[in-house]
């Protein structure tokens, strides 16, 4: 590989009690970090034992040549390879979602045997795409960047430094870490989803103007074994904009302890659904 070969995994939180824990592996997306699943790992059921990947295209490495790669599956497969005795299940935020969603569309790994994706970026259909969409990500990038920092933050940093942050971010991802995000959306319409038999539950903000929620409703819908769940009240980051709705949500689905119709809605497809407006810069 180029860039940084090596994927760090290690321990955020061990299982309680003298049973068999449930291994959880975390996954961050593009110019994120570990610490996004930090309340999660804190409100995580106790059977439940957290792993955190820090992946190439961390907030902290963006910039060390990983997009020069066009595939990012093989870092995805390390990061579940280096969990002792494997996980049992993944957590995978926005692009992690994408790249776990072709390796086991494509290889169907029996391990993990059950997925959560959050704010996924996923179309049913290639004409689903067009100029428009590129231009909407294009010169849209930085915001989501932008939106990233403000959730982190919890608002703590004025917006016009946070625009001029996500900038900065957003020429250390470059042009060939944008294309490596776009490229893995555009091939989505082509996964074998229809393949994947382990249980699968989808994540996603009403308010993501990044991955809009008929992404993940399209998604769930394409899926043999799917729930999704969109919460009203959050975007691209439902597990730190609502970090206690969204671990009970995924502590139900990982333990079975409420019946997951509780927690879901019906999956909807939404194809050609127009795009969202861009949050406007600050003034």
């Amino acid at each position: 590989m180029n860039g940084r070969t090596e994927v760090g995994v290690r321990l955020r939180r061990p299982a309680e009690g003298a049973g068999k824990p449930v291994r959880v592996l975390t996954l961050h997306g593009l110019a994120g970090t570990t610490e996004v699943w930090r309340r999660f790992s804190e409100l995580a059921d106790p059977r439940l034992e957290v792993w955190e990947a820090e992946l190439p295209w961390a907030a902290s490495a963006v910039g060390t040549g990983w997009s020069h790669r066009p595939d990012p599956v093989p870092w995805v497969r390390q990061a579940l390879d280096g969990v002792p005795g494997g996980a049992d299940a993944v957590v995978a935020h926005s692009f992690a979602a994408g790249a776990v969603l072709e390796l086991l569309a494509a290889e169907g790994p029996a391990r993990p045997g059950a997925v959560v994706l959050v704010s996924p970026f996923h179309r049913r259909d290639p004409d689903d795409f067009d100029f428009e969409t590129a231009q909407y990500y294009l010169n849209g990038f930085h915001r989501i960047l932008d939106e990233g920092l403000r959730v982190s933050s919890a608002d703590r940093i004025p917006g016009d430094l946070r625009e001029l942050m996500a900038l900065k971010m957003r020429e250390r991802v470059g042009p060939y870490g944008w294309m490596r995000f776009f490229d893995a959306y555009l091939r989505s319409p082509f996964l074998d989803v229809g393949s994947l038999t382990r249980p699968v539950l989808v994540v996603a903000g009403e308010h993501d103007f990044a991955a809009p929620p008929s992404d993940a409703r399209a998604l769930a819908e394409a899926l043999p074994h799917a729930e999704v769940r969109v919460f009203d009240d959050s975007g691209h980051f439902p597990m730190a904009e609502q970090p206690e709705l969204f671990a009970a949500t995924v502590n139900a689905f990982l333990t079975g302890s409420r019946p997951r119709a509780a927690v879901s809605e019906p999956a909807r497809t939404a194809t050609g659904a127009a795009l969202p407006a861009l949050p406007a810069p600050p003034s």
